[in-house]
């Protein structure tokens, strides 16, 4: 009997998660499909348990949903730590997962990126923000937040300590805090569609020793890394980060090693590119 997987979230038109699932599923003639679900806040309960009682094998979640999704499922410690969770799994009740701060590190050390002792600045402090700053403080980088709003950067910072001593700042010393950092991720939408002239930082702020990862997928190469490339940085595109946090997602949904590559495929395919 074929298994189904989802992803919900609201809006969900726009998700290429499906591209990704069901790519992978196909190239290793797994009897599985995987759909797009509009989900609202107040339904989520009601979905999930739906999902569950129609013997589906997992979802993910997306915005709005991952963090009260914590309220419903079982979650693991690292779920917790990050507030949110983006992975639900069937098997053994209703488990929840965040695999985002995953998928940032897997794009990092991809690229052969160093994490353990480096100095690391996030822009932004929201969902993603928070997944990715837990995972890498936990790997043992030295985290300073940087938001427009400087309470969320320094109520993040303060939760990260629990893991490792964090900084939280505003973005008015943006360029120095930059020249001290070996990692800028940005975790904000600034210059994803259709803003795409936008960045949050400039060329001339940036030094070649730098890497500059935008986890913004859409364009592929954002104005970000688009200035990170003039000042000679190492730049890290956002698309891996979706496609390792989906296979890592599909690793704990089906326990099969994921084809990273057909899934890095099918997503740039689902981009038209």
């Amino acid at each position: 009997m074929r298994t189904i997987y989802g992803v919900f979230g609201d809006p969900i038109a726009h998700s290429l998660s499906p591209e990704i699932h069901n790519a992978a599923f196909s190239k290793l003639g797994m009897d599985c499909t995987y759909h797009a679900f509009r989900v609202c806040k107040d339904k989520l309960k009601e979905a999930l348990y739906g999902a569950k009682a129609m013997g589906f094998g997992g979802v993910n979640l997306t915005v709005p949903l991952k963090q009260q999704a914590l309220e419903i499922v079982d979650a693991d410690p690292i779920a917790k730590a990050i507030g949110a969770v983006n992975t639900v799994d069937f098997k053994e009740g209703m488990k929840g997962y965040n695999t985002d701060g995953l998928g940032a590190k897997c794009a990092l050390e991809d690229k052969g990126v160093r994490i353990n002792g480096s100095r690391v600045l996030i822009i932004g402090a929201g969902g993603a923000a928070r997944a990715i700053a837990f995972q890498l403080a936990t790997d043992g980088a030295d985290i300073t937040v940087a938001n427009r709003t400087e309470q969320k950067a320094f109520s993040l910072a303060l939760e990260l300590s629990r893991v490792r001593p964090a900084k939280g700042c505003g973005l008015k010393d943006l360029e120095e805090l930059i020249v001290s950092s070996d990692i800028l991720v940005n975790c904000t939408t600034m210059g994803m569609y259709p803003d795409k002239g936008k960045t949050t930082a400039f060329s001339e702020q940036m030094h070649s020793d730098l890497t500059v990862f935008d986890i913004v997928y859409n364009p592929l190469e954002t104005m970000l890394l688009k200035e990170a490339k003039k000042a000679g940085a190492k730049t890290i595109t956002g698309e891996m980060m979706l496609v390792y946090q989906g296979a890592e997602a599909f690793r704990i949904w089906t326990g099969t090693k994921p084809p990273v590559d057909i899934m890095r495929k099918a997503l740039l395919e689902g981009l038209n590119i």
